[in-house]
């Protein structure tokens, strides 16, 4: 097969950067479905708890922050697209030095976060203290975690995708041989799942760091410079950031309410949530990969001031976007019971799970179309649509669990988060039709202020 024209992509080449990406992503949910299944073959359905309610702990402290890894990969992409390599430099700096710090917060505000989240969230006594022995291990990563944010965000903003794929994998690989290890072999329970993703984590960045310094162009005068630790552009960069922020801060108040009000009804409640939310990951982690891929090739669009290439990235986006949605809702609905099997031996917990399990076949269809959109927006770091889509979405389900869930209990809790996942898309798409609009008359009038100087 040929070249493409200028402008144009084929979905050869669009898979030859989707494949990789796709791999490299769905390995993150793995970590919290191998968490999921380790400790759901012990006795108590209050270790799958402990670890659903430590996850969602970390879920929040690093999902608000995973704008750092958003934001650096639209802004390198927009660079490499322009060929401005410093400004790539100095976007990282910035990047690594907030996600630093913010980590080294969490540390010493660990204490506060666990009782703020206990508070919240009111499991049962066991489920409490199975949580705390995996939370008080995994927080001393929280550094690393954050700064691995930016140098996979860097990564994928220069299309290095395989050494995403390789790091990615890597890490999740050695965290779930260290999760087996640590808690069959040395018996060290929910803690030892908690130290395997510490020790995962850390590797994880100390290697990526070394990976980084073969790509990235080192310019003394940058480094020395007192520009990046600059207030002001360090403002305008967490300004620029605060539509993702909050469109996190919304994504995660869904996971918090939906885990909060599964924990009211119950252990066995808890535990079957909790596998079928990793089913869940699983898939809008494939469909992620593929938003990683569209987010690259709109940002170089964006950046080249390319409408072709950006209208080409569209189609392709959504048309393996749905090809995936379709396949994903066939594998759920004809093998969805034994996936349930893989996580737990706990009778009681695996009937509960497929007694739900057709909600979470649902999730392909109703919010496909929302995850790939997502990429374009922030290829095009157009975020403000994205924050409002998450706002509304976030009030209906709020309105949906407080009208279904005293009259159906659970099946109401899951078709709140069926019903967001849709509305999702659905004002996503609606917002859809003024982003090129809005982006490329931004780029074309820029583009004519800078020759005039």
């Amino acid at each position: 097969m040929g070249e493409a024209p200028a402008g144009t992509i084929t979905h050869k080449q669009y898979l030859f950067l989707a494949l990789p990406l796709i791999l490299a992503t769905i390995s993150t949910p793995l970590l919290g479905a191998v968490d999921t299944a380790v400790v759901g073959f012990l006795d108590d359905p209050a270790y799958i708890g402990g670890v659903a309610v430590g996850t969602l702990i970390f879920n929040t402290l690093y999902w608000l922050f995973g704008f750092l890894r958003v934001s650096t990969s639209g802004y390198t992409a927009q660079a490499v697209g322009a060929g401005d390599e410093g400004a790539v430099l100095l976007n990282f700096l910035r990047a690594a030095f907030l996600a630093t710090s913010v980590g080294l917060l969490f540390l010493v505000l660990q204490l506060p976060i666990w009782d703020l989240a206990m508070y919240v969230i009111q499991p049962s006594a066991n489920v409490m203290d199975q949580g705390s022995k995996y939370f008080d291990v995994r927080i001393w990563g929280a550094p690393f975690t954050l700064l691995n944010y930016v140098i996979l965000g860097w990564l994928i903003g220069k299309a290095k995708v395989r050494v995403v794929l390789l790091l990615q994998l890597g890490c999740n690989l050695l965290n779930m041989g260290l999760n087996v290890y640590f808690v069959y072999s040395v018996q060290m329970g929910i803690a030892g799942v908690g130290l395997a993703t510490l020790i995962a984590e850390v590797l994880a960045t100390v290697i990526g760091l070394l990976f980084m310094m073969k790509y990235i162009t080192l310019d003394p005068s940058i480094i020395k410079s007192k520009s990046i630790l600059a207030f002001q552009p360090m403002i305008h960069m967490v300004k620029v950031n605060q539509d993702l922020f909050i469109r996190t801060a919304c994504l995660l108040a869904v996971f918090g309410i939906f885990t909060s009000t599964g924990a009211s009804m119950g252990e066995v409640i808890i535990a079957a949530n909790a596998i079928l939310f990793q089913l869940h990951f699983i898939m809008a982690y494939f469909f992620d990969g593929l938003a990683n891929a569209s987010s690259i090739l709109a940002g170089k669009a964006v950046g080249a001031n390319d409408k072709k290439l950006f209208r080409c990235t569209i189609y392709l986006g959504c048309f393996w976007s749905a090809a995936l949605a379709f396949l994903l809702t066939v594998m759920m609905f004809v093998g969805g019971s034994w996936l349930i099997s893989l996580f737990t031996n706990i009778e009681e917990v695996y009937s509960t799970a497929v007694s739900y399990e057709w909600w979470v076949t649902l999730f392909p269809i109703t919010g496909f179309l929302g995850l790939q959109l997502y990429g374009f927006y922030t290829g095009a770091t157009q975020a403000g649509p994205v924050r409002d889509s998450l706002l509304i979405s976030l009030l209906i389900f709020v309105i949906s669990v407080w009208l279904t869930v005293p009259a159906w209990g659970n099946h109401g809790l899951w078709f709140s988060f069926i019903l967001f996942t849709m509305l999702r898309s659905l004002t996503l798409w609606a917002f859809f039709s003024k982003l090129q609009r809005t982006v490329f008359w931004h780029s074309s009038r820029c583009s004519r202020q800078n020759g005039s100087n």
